[in-house]
């Protein structure tokens, strides 16, 4: 994005950088700075976040990593035939997003890829360094949304993709966020690091739809004292999530946080599954119904049905944006460590913090209030990612790990 060099600027690197969600967000970004749509969805940029010191949509650069070739401005068309983006939009920015292209790096690993997690993680943090040298940004903050992974397989398994680019990211001192129910920051190995780290991260899995709606209603039923029998729920869904989650073991890492919401709303999980199905042919598009059997007074059963359709990358968008916007400002306000503030956005959100949307909401205003009294130029988070990545480099020179190799 084109941005006043007077002001500092800000990094945002995403892990799955060609996807559908990756190419909404630079996509939304430039047509909001550009004046083209209003911010809808965006939470930061209501009256509440005014004075909270966030980086400004037009201070914001992208790059990031992935395992897919097809350029920006190619998957943008993509999705303007899919109804996902308007009509026009994409050839209006189609500028920024061979920029932002220019940036993104190749993946891994990769099927053949010989090297070892080690040399994966250096190869991701020096890209993320290079791309901070190069543009000058004051920091950089890294965003998980590529495919679900399956869950982990355990003790002594390989490092799962997203571990490795979480401790890329702390390698390269940039804060991190796992907007996907994979491990990433959660594996025993980077959570590790992330604890004498110094640097925030939030996570993890982005709550766009049928989860935001449990997040309500769950509050709902034990606030009227309401029994709830049975919760089952189907989402169809297609395109790349819907693919990734049709191996058991991805869906089974999804479903986690979808019943995290229940017991912690509920102090129960109730009877009943979530199923998901991959419909192909519903692209980026997606319908989750809920069925919830409850019991009124005297014992009365009743039920309540619910139906969600929308487009996953148009309600993913905003919060990404959001989300680097504020974990960027907490690293220059010095906060560190995992940021429960920032619950609002997730299924299974690091850190302490209530479970019902509306309690999430009021602590996220109150954390936008700390952030705007917590000013930006003496905090320990103010020091910038080029710092954090020199020190980190001398680190490495004189042999110091805390890994076991790994870092």
């Amino acid at each position: 994005m084109s941005a006043s060099l007077s002001r500092p600027r800000v990094g945002v690197w995403l892990i799955g950088a060609r996807g559908s969600v990756a190419t909404t967000v630079v996509t939304g970004c430039a047509a909001v700075t550009a004046g083209l749509h209003p911010p809808t969805g965006m939470v930061t940029e209501t009256p509440a976040f005014t004075d909270s010191g966030l980086p400004a949509l037009s201070d914001l650069v992208f790059g990031g990593h992935d395992t897919l070739d097809c350029p920006l401005p190619k998957r943008a068309e993509t999705l303007t035939a899919g109804g996902v983006l308007p009509p026009g939009v994409a050839t209006a920015v189609s500028a920024e997003l061979a920029i932002a292209d220019r940036e993104i790096r190749p993946g891994g690993p990769t099927p053949g890829d010989t090297r070892s997690e080690a040399e994966l993680i250096t190869a991701f943090a020096d890209d993320l360094r290079d791309f901070v040298r190069r543009h000058a940004l004051e920091r950089a903050v890294v965003v998980n949304v590529a495919s679900t992974e399956p869950a982990s397989q355990g003790p002594g398994a390989p490092l799962p993709a997203s571990a490795l680019y979480a401790l890329a990211a702390l390698r390269a001192g940039c804060p991190y966020i796992n907007f996907t129910p994979s491990e990433g920051m959660h594996h025993p190995v980077a959570a590790r690091e992330a604890g004498h780290s110094g640097l925030p991260y939030a996570g993890r899995d982005g709550k766009t739809g049928q989860t935001l709606l449990r997040a309500v209603l769950g509050p709902m039923f034990a606030q009227r004292a309401l029994r709830v029998r049975a919760w089952s729920g189907t989402n169809l869904l297609g395109g790349g999530d819907g693919a990734a989650l049709a191996d058991p073991a991805a869906a089974a890492a999804k479903n986690a946080g979808k019943e995290r919401v229940l017991a912690d709303t509920l102090g129960t999980v109730p009877e009943g599954e979530v199923h998901i199905d991959d419909v192909p042919a519903l692209g980026d598009w997606k319908t989750a119904w809920d069925h919830i059997a409850f019991d009124g007074f005297l014992g009365t059963r009743m039920i309540l049905q619910t139906t969600w359709q929308g487009c996953d990358s148009a309600l993913a968008a905003p919060l990404v944006l959001d989300l680097a916007r504020l974990t960027a400002r907490a690293h220059e306000a010095g906060l560190s460590g995992p940021l429960g503030a920032l619950g609002f956005y997730f299924k299974d959100p690091v850190g302490e913090g209530p479970a019902g949307l509306s309690e999430q909401y009021e602590e996220l205003v109150r954390f936008g209030q700390r952030l705007r009294r917590a000013g930006g130029e003496g905090g320990r988070g103010a020091r910038s990612v080029r710092d954090t990545g020199e020190r980190e480099t001398r680190k490495r020179e004189t042999g110091e790990r805390e890994t076991g190799g790994v870092l």
